[in-house]
């Protein structure tokens, strides 16, 4: 099974990330990266850009509205995420309480359908 392991964290947590040591901060990642490799759990791996970067498409009305990032009142930002191979969740929150995060971040651990998930 595949889950997604969703990397979020709340105000302080990234101000902390974006004022930290990025070079220390990339050698954990690349190391928990590696692990997970090693492992065979890997699919890939992906950060983000900062929200002020981005854009949000708003559904409701024709055509939809786009507004640009940030995303107003937010309490946690979705910085990146794993795609893991695990057998369960116990097995995928396991490869997820090794990660090299700091106080303020958290993984949301969800499994990713299958084909047989799916109606026929």
């Amino acid at each position: 099974m595949q889950f997604m392991l969703i990397m979020r964290d709340d105000d302080a947590a990234a101000i902390e990330r974006r004022d930290g040591d990025v070079q220390t901060m990339m050698a954990a990642m690349g190391a928990y990266n590696d692990r997970l490799e090693a492992a065979g759990a890997l699919v890939t791996a992906v950060g983000l850009d900062a929200p002020s970067r981005g854009a949000v498409v708003h559904f409701g009305g024709v055509p939809p509205m786009v507004t640009d990032g940030p995303y107003g009142e937010i309490k946690e930002l979705f910085n990146g995420f794993w795609i893991v191979e695990a057998a369960d969740l116990a097995a995928a929150t396991a490869l997820a309480a090794d990660a090299p995060l700091a106080a303020g971040m958290h993984l949301e651990v969800r499994r990713i359908h299958g084909d047989a998930d799916l109606p026929a």
